[in-house]
């Protein structure tokens, strides 16, 4: 499966059902690549702060890659963001759009938020 992710962490939902449905679908076996574009390349930051009780998209991404995920942040977004692969979560790689769409070509299923 390949989850496109293109907001921001906080503000919306959208990251956060993606994330979601990342970790249901490992939860049932599948394999998940998760790419991060636009606005989304900031939900790899590290060290995330929320108030008690809310989710935690740093830590969402965290538990993609500990069950065998793979996560990759679009690098001409994170450039435009001032961010670096060394600047995200550990395990979160340079992305491209030749990356992109080598996931897409292999993946049966797509989806995007």
């Amino acid at each position: 499966m390949l989850i496109v992710l293109n907001d921001a962490p906080y503000g919306t939902e959208k990251s956060y059902n993606g994330l979601r449905l990342a970790i249901a679908l490992q939860s049932r076996g599948n394999t998940v690549k998760v790419f991060l574009m636009a606005d989304a390349v900031s939900c790899g930051t590290p060290r995330q702060e929320v108030p008690p009780g809310y989710y935690n998209i740093g830590e969402m991404l965290e538990r993609v890659l500990a069950k065998g995920g793979r996560v990759a942040a679009c690098g001409s977004c994170m450039k435009a963001r001032g961010l670096t692969v060394e600047g995200l979560v550990k395990g979160i790689e340079q992305g491209s759009m030749a990356l992109l769409s080598e996931w897409t070509e292999k993946t049966g299923r797509i989806h995007s938020f």
